[in-house]
């Protein structure tokens, strides 16, 4: 199916449906399907068409327009919150009449040790001021990773981190506090009612389409039989159908 007779718009799409990509698992797949938007963070939509002024008291058209976001690479590599970088103009001087120069603003980032109680482990991580706002909110740094939604997170390192919560979980593994199997059992217990998931579908999430289709084919890479192996199995076929074959000799006594 060659894509260049189509809209670029719809080629992830198009691929989507043919090869290997058929192949991958349905869960998979209707995670990229979600297209839920994220909640906004730089800006509140009005949810109204018109609004009075309060100066003039005459109605007026809203315009209800998201500020575009963009999200440099590194903030797939820590967990801003949803923030972003934002690029516009500002005055010179604050002079409205003087020249607009072009201004980036960027959030304020700080480095923190957080720790994952599921996991058993401490990440230095880059976060925001919001971030940490929301992981106070979620009661906790498990809790806020895995009560989060994927285009709320934006974040490779934070999906990562749900998938190995999501397996530990799965799997019970007993590795975590092996000598405290009491503590281990009740933090299992706080997390699997609402986040427990299957072990098949724990280990797709967060993976990237690239991630997942190499998994895939990994799953179905099966290794070169050896040749001699199969000449054997078929030598001793054909000495089973030829003695099968041959007339049966029965003795009279």
């Amino acid at each position: 199916m060659p894509l260049l007779k189509y809209s670029p718009k719809i080629w992830d799409a198009l691929k989507l449906q043919k090869g290997i990509y058929t192949r991958l698992p349905q869960h998979y797949l209707r995670s990229l399907q979600d297209t839920t938007p994220p909640i906004p963070v730089h800006w509140k939509a009005l949810g109204v068409k018109y609004r009075v002024n309060p100066e003039t008291s005459q109605r007026e058209r809203v315009q209800d327009v998201p500020i575009p976001i963009y999200y440099p690479p590194e903030s797939q590599d820590g967990l801003w919150g949803g923030e972003g970088w934002i690029s516009g103009f500002r005055y010179a001087n604050n002079d409205k009449l003087s020249t607009r120069l072009r201004k980036t603003w960027k959030p304020q980032l700080f480095s923190r040790e957080l720790y994952s109680e599921l996991l058993d482990q401490k990440f230095n991580v880059t976060v925001t001021a919001r971030t940490l706002d929301l992981i106070d909110a979620a009661y906790g740094f498990d809790f806020y990773i895995l009560k989060t939604p994927k285009q709320d997170l934006n974040s490779k390192f934070g999906m990562d981190l749900k998938r190995a919560m999501l397996l530990r979980l799965a799997r019970k593994d007993t590795g975590l506090y092996p000598d405290d199997p009491s503590r281990r059992e009740k933090i299992y217990n706080r997390y699997k009612q609402q986040f427990e998931i299957p072990e098949e579908e724990a280990e797709w999430v967060g993976l990237s389409l690239e991630e997942a289709v190499e998994k895939q084919r990994l799953l179905e890479k099966k290794d070169p039989e050896p040749l001699h192996k199969s000449l054997v199995e078929k030598f001793v076929k054909e000495l089973a159908i030829k003695k099968l074959s041959e007339p049966q000799i029965v003795e009279k006594k």
